[in-house]
């Protein structure tokens, strides 16, 4: 374990109609055994402490697993680390005397809440659209004794590691959550629980994304890079399969 002292420029931002700005802080001395989101614990007990306002962040689990955790650090979403999710940052990754610029994701349908909170609740409307199954699978023995590939296996449940957690729009131009909705799409796709709604699901899910505001994807390939999960963008092209599938066939 060794010790390190950052420099921090945080965005400030006192609710969503508040005029945002970035501010300085010295970090103090961090032990780079911590996380990232830890560092900015210390940071808030000793604003706490001196009487100013902590930080707002999201957090919970701090395990990589809830998509809770998220913000950008020097320009990247979750940090520079690949397939690392913010709270599994550790500060080790960093130098003694480095400035890092933490701000929020930003995005026309994620709107920053305070400091370094943003909405994300665009992504459960998404869901709510179509990103889910109807049909009683049954229980676990039931699910299992439905024979698939291994090769479909694997890629339903690749899909299925998607967090959520808003990286790939935050990393994207176009704010696009094309490979959010592909992951979805995919998943369910893939498997036999997910065919009644195949059709619907894909139609659904993309007019709510265009709803939302969210942007087009123009194959940057930020957001594939960007995620925690390593989702890949297959996953797009098989949700613009089964949207040109269904829009065919619909009526």
């Amino acid at each position: 374990m060794s010790i390190i002292n950052l420099h921090l420029k945080i965005w400030r931002q006192e609710n969503s109609k508040a005029q945002g700005r970035f501010v300085s802080y010295e970090s103090g001395p961090v032990s780079t055994d911590m996380s990232f989101l830890e560092m900015i614990d210390v940071l808030n007990e000793r604003l706490t402490l001196d009487g100013q306002e902590p930080v707002a962040f999201d957090h919970d689990c701090r395990e990589g697993i809830c998509g809770m955790c998220g913000a950008v650090v020097n320009g990247h979403a979750h940090g520079h680390k690949n397939a690392t999710t913010l709270c599994q940052l550790h500060m080790r990754h960093f130098s003694d005397g480095d400035t890092i610029v933490i701000e929020p994701f930003r995005a026309r349908a994620f709107k920053v809440v305070k400091d370094l909170v943003v909405d994300r609740s665009a992504f459960d409307t998404l869901i709510a659209s179509g990103g889910y199954v109807s049909v009683n699978t049954g229980g676990a023995q039931d699910g299992n004794a439905i024979p698939i590939s291994q090769k479909i296996a694997d890629q339903a449940l690749d899909a299925s590691a998607c967090i959520g957690c808003g990286a790939c729009v935050a990393s994207c131009p176009n704010a696009s959550a094309m490979l959010f909705v592909g992951a979805k799409i995919s998943q369910l796709a893939l498997l036999p629980q997910g065919q009644p709604e195949r059709a619907k699901r894909a139609l659904d899910m993309l007019n709510t994304m265009d709803l939302l505001g969210f942007g087009n994807c123009s194959n940057e390939r930020e957001c594939e890079a960007a995620c925690p999960k390593n989702i890949s963008i297959r996953h797009i092209a098989r949700l613009n399969r089964e949207y040109i599938k269904a829009a065919f066939l619909s009526d």
